[in-house]
């Protein structure tokens, strides 16, 4: 795995970290943000061929 994937994946996987902890804690704007950062970096991922689905654990 070079380095952009597995930079990407981090933030993927950091990104998803804090939408659930926003959830949990009922911080709607919050949520928002995080959702969209997440469909940014999934959309980004999509656009350069890398499998989110296959590194997830």
């Amino acid at each position: 795995m070079d380095a952009f994937t597995a930079g990407l994946l981090q933030r993927i996987k950091a990104t998803e970290s804090d939408l659930t902890r926003a959830r949990d804690e009922g911080d709607d704007f919050l949520v928002e943000v995080e959702q969209s950062e997440l469909d940014d970096l999934r959309r980004l991922a999509a656009e350069h061929g890398v499998e989110v689905a296959a590194y997830s654990v």
